[in-house]
C-alpha cells in the first residue's frame, strides 16, 4: 500500500479517518481537518473536527452519545450556569482542557498546525492530521437575509433556520497549509479520500482554498469519495435538509452531481443501487454504513481496493 490523503469533516469522516488508519501502515494517512467549523468561545479556540478527530483516532471519544470524549464530566458547565453563562455549546472538563492549552499556545504565537501536530503526537496517533490552514477560514450561513456564523446555526439553532446560501469568509485569501499541498503532490500517493463528511459544510470550505481543486486533479491518484447519504437520508447531520433547502436532489445521486467531475470513484452504499446517476459517474456500490470497528475498517479496505484497481486498470 502507498500513502493516501483523506479530506474529512468531524463525526462521519473521523469514522472512515479511523478504518484508513487501521489498516494502512503507520505513518501512511493524512488527514486534511476542515477548519471552518472554528471559533471562539468564552475566550477559548475551538476546533470540533479536528478534536473530533483527535478523540476517534486516540480511542477517547464518547460513542454513546457520539460527539466529545468518553467519560466527560460537567462540572464547569454546572457552575457556569447561575453566573449566567451560555450554556448553548456543551463544554466537558476533560475537552476543556484541550481548548484551554491550544488557546494558551496560539496566545504564545505557536500555529493552529503545530500545536495539533504536538497533541497528536502526545496522544499517539499514528495518522498525519493537518488543518487546512492556519488561516482564519469561518463558515457562515445565509438565513432569512442575515448571515450567521456556523456554530450559531449548527448548535444553537440545532439546523432549524431555513439556509439560503453558505459561504467561507477568509477562503480566498486563505494559504492552504504547505504540508497539505506537498501531500498531493508528493511521489508514492495512492489515493485521495473525501470521507462522508457533510459536502457543503465540511468538504467545501477545504475546497474553497486556492489552489486544492487544481492540486487534486494534479495528483495522480484517483480521488475518491464516499456518499454521506443512505437511502435518501443523512447518516448525521443537515446533509439531506441542506439538499433540499438549495433546490438539488436529496439523495447520494445529488452528491455525486455536486462533486461532478472533481471525483474518479463515487462510493454509494448497496441500498442506492437503483438510484439514477449522471451520464458519466464512476458509482459503485458497497455496504457504508459504519456501525462498528469492523465496518470502518472494511470499508476502509473496499476504498484502498477500488484506488488499487483504478491504478491498475487507468481511469
Amino acid at each position: 500500500m502507498s500513502r493516501v490523503v483523506a479530506l474529512s469533516g468531524g463525526v462521519g469522516g473521523a469514522k472512515l479517518a479511523l478504518g484508513l488508519d487501521r489498516v494502512l501502515p503507520a505513518g501512511d494517512l493524512t488527514v486534511v481537518a476542515n477548519t471552518g467549523d472554528d471559533f471562539d468561545h468564552l475566550g477559548l479556540r475551538i476546533c470540533p473536527d479536528i478534536d473530533t478527530l483527535m478523540y476517534v483516532l486516540a480511542g477517547l471519544d464518547d460513542r454513546e452519545r457520539g460527539w466529545g470524549r468518553a467519560g466527560e464530566s460537567w462540572r464547569f458547565m454546572e457552575a457556569l450556569r447561575p453566573l449566567g453563562g451560555p450554556e448553548w455549546f456543551q463544554l466537558g472538563d476533560a475537552d476543556l482542557a484541550t481548548h484551554l492549552q491550544r488557546t494558551y499556545r496560539l496566545s504564545c504565537g505557536e500555529t493552529l498546525s503545530s500545536i495539533t501536530q504536538d497533541f497528536f503526537k502526545r496522544l499517539d496517533i499514528a495518522a498525519r492530521v493537518l488543518p487546512m490552514t492556519d488561516d482564519p477560514v469561518r463558515t457562515q450561513i445565509l438565513s432569512g437575509g442575515r448571515w450567521m456564523d456556523f456554530q450559531d446555526y449548527f448548535v444553537r439553532q440545532r439546523c432549524e433556520p431555513l439556509a439560503q446560501e453558505v459561504r467561507f469568509q477568509g477562503a480566498a485569501a486563505a494559504r492552504p497549509h504547505p504540508a497539505v499541498l506537498e501531500a498531493l503532490h508528493g511521489p508514492g500517493l495512492s489515493a485521495v479520500v473525501i470521507c462522508p463528511s457533510n459536502p457543503f459544510l465540511s468538504i467545501a470550505p477545504i475546497l474553497a482554498l486556492p489552489g486544492i481543486r487544481e492540486a487534486l486533479r494534479a495528483s495522480g491518484a484517483p480521488v475518491i469519495a464516499v456518499s454521506p447519504i443512505i437511502g435518501g437520508q443523512a447518516v448525521k447531520g443537515p446533509t439531506a435538509k441542506l439538499m433540499k433547502e438549495f433546490g438539488l436532489e436529496s439523495s447520494a445521486a445529488g452528491v455525486a452531481a455536486h462533486y461532478g467531475n472533481l471525483v474518479d470513484i463515487f462510493v454509494a452504499d448497496e441500498q442506492d443501487a437503483n438510484a439514477s446517476f449522471d451520464a458519466g459517474t464512476n458509482a459503485v456500490f458497497r455496504q457504508t454504513w459504519m456501525r462498528t470497528l469492523d465496518d470502518r475498517e472494511s470499508l476502509a479496505r473496499q476504498v484502498l481496493a477500488l484506488s488499487d484497481a483504478w491504478r491498475t486498470t487507468g481511469p
